[in-house]
């Protein structure tokens, strides 16, 4: 007879069936984070259930992938692992990236939903796209230096630019940025191009309200540029007020590319609303009349990774201040108390000095109540005599006073 296993005896069996993300992904511990994210978009590409409708093998594969990628791709939780293990991850605080174009009305209803709550929700391009993309049937439009071009992407679809640059351009700089005046929200995309001619996804940078619009940019300064990732730490900022600040800047991490080579590069923009057509404004800019912002963007990331350092000191020393206050807050309670009990103690012996009786309370009670019964007696004599007088006034109905007509009779 097969025995009924509980609950937590099966999730304690999945754990231990668990592969090493490393092993699943197809890398090594030595891998750049850049390696890491192009082995796990080949993976989920491969395994998608838009691809695999019918194969429980791939679904399962397809979490296993995403699984190990949000370990792998968090510094912080890679750094768990490779010290401890999975007991040292929590998977139940793993952020999933969702494909909107597999869910159905009610789940995109829901994640909207969510979205509008607050709830950081991640999402992943289409797989129908990606797959255009690798077999380079999708449309490409030319998008030329220093022209700014407005269009509107209808919801998990891309429109696709190529860029030509210079060596000029390329020593110089070189930036790409969207923005959408209606906030919508959408992925910068950036491709590297596969020698058969298809292209596979590099970079993507996903849209943040900054001001009164949504944007996006990449930035290719021959220097190390720094993206920030809001939903990084999102749920341990949900569950520790605190953390929400000195957290902010764990999602600081600098960009895979520093800069381009001369040639035709592919950049696109992705739909990411739930349910309407994205508009925005797409640029690319050369950075040579630029030097200055250049400098001043440099010297504004050093201060920001240096602020990010000191962030993490002051957090050690705040955390041990509010325990001491904490502490203090709770001995000034406890000591009010005490001060108060024996202050109680010290007037009840002053007030045991005595030889007369105790007075009684209920005394004083009684004689209310006997002068409310004297009160009441006397309002119900009052009543009775005001009655009496009332009735003396009124005229007996025999009494009636009769007139006679004293005019003869015709």
């Amino acid at each position: 007879m097969p025995t009924n296993r509980s609950k937590s005896e099966k999730h304690e069996a999945t754990k231990q069936l668990r592969r090493d993300p490393y092993e699943v992904l197809g890398v090594t511990r030595n891998s750049t984070d850049q390696e890491i994210k192009s082995a796990y978009r080949k993976m989920a590409l491969k395994y998608h259930p838009d691809k695999n409708a019918n194969d429980p093998k791939a679904a399962d594969m397809f979490k296993e992938v995403t699984f190990s990628y949000n370990i792998l791709s968090d510094p912080d939780k890679r750094r768990q692992y490779d010290t401890a293990g999975f007991q040292a991850v929590e998977s139940e605080s793993q952020d999933l990236e969702l494909d909107l174009s597999s869910l159905g009305a009610v789940n995109t209803m829901f994640a909207a939903l969510f979205s509008k709550l607050g709830v950081p929700i991640k999402t992943t391009v289409s797989a129908t796209v990606l797959e255009e993309a690798l077999n380079g049937v999708v449309t490409i439009r030319p998008l030329p230096l220093g022209q700014a071009i407005t269009k509107k992407v209808e919801k998990q679809c891309a429109h696709f630019y190529a860029v030509t640059i210079t060596e000029v351009d390329a020593r110089a700089g070189f930036v790409c940025q969207v923005q959408s005046s209606d906030k919508s929200k959408f992925k910068l995309l950036y491709f590297d191009q596969e020698e058969t001619g298809g292209l596979s996804l590099c970079l993507q940078e996903d849209s943040a309200k900054t001001g009164k619009v949504t944007s996006a940019g990449m930035y290719f300064l021959g220097f190390p540029v720094y993206r920030l990732d809001q939903t990084l730490n999102s749920m341990a900022a949900a569950k520790d007020p605190d953390a929400a600040f000195f957290k902010k800047l764990d999602g600081f991490q600098p960009c895979e590319l520093t800069e381009l080579k001369a040639g035709t590069h592919v950049f696109a923009v992705y739909g990411d609303n739930f349910f309407k057509s994205a508009s925005y404004t797409i640029e690319a800019l050369s950075c040579g009349p630029f030097t200055e912002e250049k400098e001043n963007l440099r010297a504004v990331e050093a201060q920001i990774l240096t602020k990010r350092v000191e962030l993490s000191k002051f957090e050690t020393e705040y955390r041990e201040v509010l325990a001491q206050f904490t502490e203090m807050t709770s001995r000034y309670t406890q000591e009010m108390q005490e001060i108060d009990e024996l202050l109680k103690q010290r007037n009840e012996i002053h007030a045991s000095y005595t030889i007369a009786p105790p007075m009684k309370r209920s005394s004083s009670r009684s004689r209310n109540k006997g002068q409310s019964k004297e009160v009441n007696e006397e309002g119900q004599v009052r009543d009775k005599k005001s009655t009496f007088r009332d009735r003396s006034k009124r005229k007996k109905w025999f009494n009636i006073h009769l007139k006679v007509d004293k005019r003869k009779p015709c």
